[in-house]
């Protein structure tokens, strides 16, 4: 499909349809993310404030076949927020669509519309004395419409699963202009497709989402936090199964940590407080949330004796308020930090069925050894399978020298995570950067019917294009 340029006379057209200030130059940060990999072509920017404004930008675009960008906080880590090559595009951000348009206390649910920054979400929850638990490290900057675009994981969904679980209905604008008007609070809705869970993990190449119906939950009356040593993969697997056993839904955090995350993390962010004065070779970070009738030291204490007597705790530290529980999770917090400080040859956002991430961290260092005397930090979110398996180059050598090795490291892991039965992108979305992974890796079956969903809803293929999908020619 050709598409066109968003050029003078696009503009035009667009300012006799809209309020003034809703075009923009366009800044140098919307053609840019976070790891450099991309840079973005330069086109107009357009800021709409309602969707009523999304939907004649994206009438008009589709009148013209000039390609729309959706573009919500920038954080995302897979170059879908930009279009590097092509004619130049619409940028179309969500950033000034911010109101919490209302909040069901009765109903645990809440209605956002998509430029909301992550934590001011969640504290519209709290404010109302409830819980939004969709947590990651960018919720600082990361958009709602951006977290739901791209299904967003984060640390609790262990507990209460990713993006798309939280979310009741959408709004969004389609390929067309049309608007789609679902954005209802129900917990029963069989009428029909789904096209929320259709437009959820789509990142833009389906619709945009305008606003979204979220699930909130009651606050835990407490919350037990714990840093504890484990003697391998395998017997955090085993301590998993052991506080799930014991606690249920209570357990909500359960992130494996390798020693050479936090020996990074004390070479390039020193200020960061470490609980351990020398790195374990292998850490969990535990959270609990109990009814208000639980002390959480207790519990968590508890755990940590039942643990050592079955082998599968060596130390550990239980938080003691939470001020201490706030450094625990500042370590974790700040090892992806660390790693761009150091330099990765390859970083791999990848899942694994629960019950192999132990021989996948044995086989991935196999894998990566016949390649290279490389350094390995395997962290994530070991809870839902969710690891981050980034390699490193040897010491003494930078990541620049290893750049001719970068796709030879991914592609032997990822064969590895495939003939596992594991998923290449855990929780970061295709973007540009595994358009080819996504073609080489997915069933047949299945790409199919993405290129078929696509062509009906986008026909002229100005939705994102590059991402997700290979666009023609």
């Amino acid at each position: 499909m050709i598409l066109n340029p968003a050029d003078s006379a696009f503009e035009t057209l667009l300012r006799d349809h809209l309020p003034e200030d809703v075009l923009r130059p366009l800044e140098p940060r919307y053609r840019e993310e976070p790891r450099g990999r991309y840079s973005g072509q330069d086109g107009l920017l357009a800021l709409p404030r309602d969707v009523g404004e999304v939907a004649t930008l994206v009438r008009l675009a589709a009148e013209r076949r000039v390609a729309v960008i959706p573009y919500g906080g920038g954080t995302g880590l897979v170059g879908g927020q930009l279009l590097p090559d092509g004619p130049a595009p619409l940028v179309l951000s969500l950033e000034r669509m911010t109101r919490i348009r209302g909040v069901w206390t009765e109903e645990n649910a809440m209605i956002c519309e998509a430029g909301v920054i992550l934590a001011d979400a969640q504290a519209a929850a709290e404010d109302a004395n409830r819980l939004f638990p969709l947590s990651l490290a960018a919720e600082g900057s990361a958009r709602i419409g951006g977290n739901l675009a791209t299904n967003a994981g984060g640390t609790a969904v262990l507990r209460y699963g990713n993006a798309r679980e939280l979310c009741l209905g959408l709004e969004a604008v389609l390929p067309d202009g049309q608007v789609w008007h679902g954005l209802r609070r129900l917990r029963k809705d069989n009428t029909g497709y789904d096209l929320r869970h259709l437009l959820i993990g789509a990142e833009g190449t389906l619709g945009i989402i305008t606003a979204a119906a979220l699930k909130l939950f009651p606050r835990p009356g407490a919350v037990g936090t714990a840093m504890l040593v484990v003697p391998s993969p395998e017997a955090a697997l085993s301590l998993l199964s052991l506080a799930r056993d014991r606690l249920g839904d209570m357990v909500t955090g359960f992130e494996l940590i390798a020693g050479q995350g936090l020996r990074f993390l004390a070479e390039k962010l020193p200020a960061v407080r470490q609980p351990f004065d020398s790195p374990p070779d292998w850490t969990v970070l535990a959270e609990i949330s109990l009814p208000r009738d639980l002390d959480p030291q207790t519990v968590m204490e508890d755990l940590f004796v039942a643990g050592h007597e079955e082998g599968l705790v060596l130390d550990g530290v239980v938080a003691q308020n939470k001020t201490q529980a706030q450094e625990f999770w500042s370590v974790r917090e700040h090892i992806p930090e660390a790693n761009r400080a150091i330099g990765a040859v390859s970083s791999h956002d990848l899942s694994v069925p629960l019950g192999a991430i132990p021989e996948f961290i044995v086989r991935g260092r196999e894998a990566i050894g016949r390649l290279g005397d490389f350094r390995l930090n395997c962290f994530g979110h070991l809870g839902d399978g969710n690891l981050h398996y980034n390699v490193f180059p040897p010491e003494g050598r930078s990541k620049t020298e290893c750049a001719g090795q970068s796709a030879e490291v991914m592609r032997a892991l990822h064969d590895l995570v495939h003939e596992m039965g594991g998923s290449i992108s855990a929780e970061h979305g295709i973007g540009r950067l595994k358009v080819d992974d996504l073609e080489r890796y997915g069933d047949p079956a299945k790409l199919s019917a993405m290129r078929a969903i696509k062509a009906a809803l986008d026909p002229q293929g100005i939705m994102n294009p590059g991402a997700v999908l290979r666009t023609d020619g």
